[in-house]
């Protein structure tokens, strides 16, 4: 067996490319002007590859992430997903592919608080229409995976927050996904707590062999991904692993 997607690319060889963003461009109507966003934006993610987005707030970072995965559309501009291009796909497509091969993670957990967090966990299976009894299954072990499977029968209010991200992150990975998108996942989070869940973040990275986006606000964090990148001016920059303060990053 060869190495993995981002061995390859870190010992010289030709990284598999599976996100590609092309001339992406997110203008909103504002009075009688419009709000540019970004416009002919790139955006390329190797299969494998730990990705971080930082920059300013207010820079459309969440923004970039909705596009990604197919929650808003562009105003212009393409999306791949491999040969799949999701800016096409009609609303029913894009929902059913979300469903199969992406996982999200938010800032805020947005569990079901009328629900335990086994019942949040199973939500993405129930709408694939699996059975009670495998989704529950398949759950419980993703509840396992992050150290949860005694706090299942909990609803989400008797959680901390950390338990909560935990169940989110066992909810992102309960169908397989290709893809985790994580937006700001450590951000409600203390130092401490966010370090665990980046940990853990990283582990199941590794262990799902995922595709990986996240945007955080925290540099640390960041340079522990495979590359750092920052939206800036409404262009992406790359931000050197051993760029000295006050340095100008390295525009793609």
């Amino acid at each position: 067996m060869g190495p993995q997607p981002w061995v390859r690319y870190c010992i010289g060889l030709v990284p598999e490319s599976y996100i590609r963003a092309r001339e992406l461009a997110k203008i909103y109507p504002s009075g009688e002007s419009q709000l540019v966003v970004f416009a002919g934006l790139d955006l390329e993610v190797y299969r494998g590859e730990m990705l971080a987005l930082v920059g300013e707030s207010g820079a459309g970072k969440s923004t970039l992430m909705h596009l990604l995965g197919g929650l808003d559309r562009p105003t212009k501009g393409t999306i791949y997903y491999g040969s799949t291009e999701i800016s096409g796909l009609t609303d029913w497509e894009q929902a059913d592919f979300r469903n199969r091969e992406i996982g999200f993670v938010w800032q805020i957990h947005y569990l079901l608080p009328e629900f335990t967090a086994l019942e949040n966990v199973m939500m993405p299976l129930l709408i694939r229409g699996w059975s009670h009894g495998k989704a529950a299954s398949e759950s419980l072990a993703r509840l396992d995976e992050v150290g949860l499977r005694a706090r299942a029968p909990h609803r989400a209010g008797e959680l901390s927050g950390g338990e909560q991200q935990r169940v989110v992150l066992a909810r992102a990975l309960v169908g397989q996904p290709a893809v985790l998108l994580a937006d700001e996942p450590t951000g409600n989070l203390d130092f401490r707590t966010g370090a665990m869940i980046f940990d853990l973040l990283e582990d199941l990275h590794r262990t799902h062999s995922l595709t990986s986006v996240l945007v955080t606000h925290n540099l640390s964090f960041a340079r522990r991904c495979h590359r750092v990148l920052s939206l800036e001016r409404g262009g992406l920059v790359r931000v050197p692993a051993d760029l000295p303060a006050g340095s100008e990053p390295e525009y793609l």
